[in-house]
């Protein structure tokens, strides 16, 4: 059944256009060399950025996921940067994943299930929402302080409340970011969420308002806060294996306001790396070692989180949540 699925609800489709999708990745200095690094944790070569990526990665990640103890994954596409009057602006932004791509993926792959992305103030984003519905969509990705996106703006009533209709959550990025430019670091703040919140859309807070960097805000007490008021809010622990982000992540399973709220998401290709949860002593050396050692990148991100006490419904909870 669909409600028992393991999801890994937050792994990103990675793209350059080869296959004439539209698509475009432009990396620059820091991310370029960061993007060549989370390939070769892969075991992607760094060259398939210069290759047909899309097809290489897709087809890497759709192994990864049958040799992993998920069910599915949630394979998100990544809008262009907009301006609030909603004109594009080619000249930001260090990627660009259509929507296309990602429901053609679902469509050929069933253990893939489409993450579309579409920034509100698009001119035609209620008519790209409906066409992603009739294509498949289970959920809506948006990342505000990177697409330039403020969730809070009443323009996009409309765009909220069909998505509530639909039944299409909203997985919203939350808190610091440092694997694609910042556009409106304000806009990281969860507490934007509360007006699709009260236009009945199901929201997961990505990354539960943690910070990613050391000069970061953390917005994860501001995430708690707003737990009681909305029974739609969630929030999803994706990168949260990682040496940057993890000093919340004992916390979302030990609060009792977020422990059941939590959907598990790796944030694939984001590298796997616990090495901070043993050095604080969250888990012991042996078994730090034996999570560490499991070659794929999926599977390792789960199976540290079972070891910090994460339960099975943490995986499944995602299942009652997305459209189908």
């Amino acid at each position: 059944m669909f409600q028992s699925r393991r999801i890994d609800m937050h792994v990103h489709m990675v793209g350059n256009g080869g296959e004439g999708s539209g698509g475009w990745l432009r990396l620059k200095g820091w991310h370029r060399w960061l993007a060549g690094f989370m390939l070769r944790q892969l075991g992607v070569p760094a060259s398939a950025l210069e290759g047909d990526l899309e097809q290489i990665y897709s087809e890497h990640l759709v192994e990864l996921v049958r040799a992993s103890s998920m069910d599915s994954i949630v394979l998100l596409a990544h809008e262009r940067v907009h301006d609030p009057d909603g004109t594009p602006r080619e000249d930001l932004g260090s990627m660009f994943v259509p929507n296309d791509v990602v429901l053609g993926l679902a469509e050929k792959f069933p253990e893939f299930l489409a993450g579309v992305s579409i920034h509100p103030a698009r001119t035609d984003a209620l008519d790209e929402l409906e066409r992603c519905l009739e294509g498949g969509a289970v959920l809506m990705k948006c990342l505000p302080n990177c697409q330039n996106i403020d969730p809070s703006d009443r323009r996009y009533r409309s765009f909220w409340e069909r998505m509530a209709a639909a039944g299409l959550p909203l997985l919203a990025h939350t808190g610091g970011e440092h694997t694609v430019p910042i556009i409106n670091p304000a806009l990281a703040d969860p507490k934007l969420l509360r007006f699709p919140l009260e236009c009945g859309v199901t929201v997961i807070a990505a990354h539960c308002g943690t910070g990613s960097g050391a000069f970061d805000r953390d917005y994860f007490d501001d995430w708690v806060a707003m737990l009681p008021e909305f029974p739609n809010l969630y929030g999803d622990i994706s990168a949260l294996v990682s040496l940057n982000r993890c000093a919340h992540l004992r916390d979302c399973l030990r609060d009792p306001k977020a422990a059941g709220r939590i959907l598990h998401g790796s944030d694939f290709p984001v590298p796997v790396l616990g090495h901070r949860l043993w050095l604080q002593g969250w888990i012991d050396r042996t078994t730090f070692r034996r999570c560490q050692k499991i070659g794929n990148p999926l599977e390792r991100d789960w199976q540290f989180k079972r070891a910090l006490g994460f339960p099975e419904e943490t995986a499944t909870r995602a299942a009652g949540l997305l459209r189908r």
